[in-house]
C-alpha cells in the first residue's frame, strides 16, 4: 500500500476515522533517525497492506504532534478505532515496528 502524507487538514479523516490500523510515522526532513527510518516504514508498508502507513512531518503540522505529545522525533504511533494503542520513540527496527502493528 502506498504511504499517505497527512497534513492537519486530512490527519483526522485519514487517521482517525480510518477503520483499518493505521501506523503514523511523526518525522521532519531535518531529522538524520527519521530519513534512516523511512526504508523501514517503506518496507513495512509494502509487506502489511492490510495496515495504512501515514507519514507526518511534525514541522508542516506542530498542532497535531503537540495533540498527540510527540516531543521526539521519530515517534510512531499506531491508532485504532480512531484512538492510540501503542507508540515508538526513536530510530527502531523492523521487528520492532511489526509487533507494534500485530500487537
Amino acid at each position: 500500500m502506498a504511504i499517505l502524507h497527512a497534513s492537519a487538514t486530512n490527519f483526522e479523516n485519514e487517521v482517525l476515522q480510518c477503520p483499518q490500523t493505521v501506523l503514523v510515522d511523526f518525522y521532519a526532513d531535518w531529522c538524520g533517525p527519521c530519513k534512516m527510518l523511512t526504508p523501514v516504514i517503506d518496507e513495512i508498508a509494502a509487506e502489511h497492506p492490510e495496515v495504512k502507513v501515514v507519514k507526518l512531518n511534525v514541522d508542516n503540522a506542530p498542532e497535531i504532534a503537540s495533540r498527540y505529545g510527540v516531543m521526539s522525533i521519530p515517534t510512531v504511533i499506531v491508532f485504532r478505532g480512531g484512538q492510540e494503542v501503542d507508540r515508538l520513540i526513536g530510530l527502531t527496527g523492523k521487528e520492532q515496528l511489526r509487533r507494534l502493528i500485530e500487537g
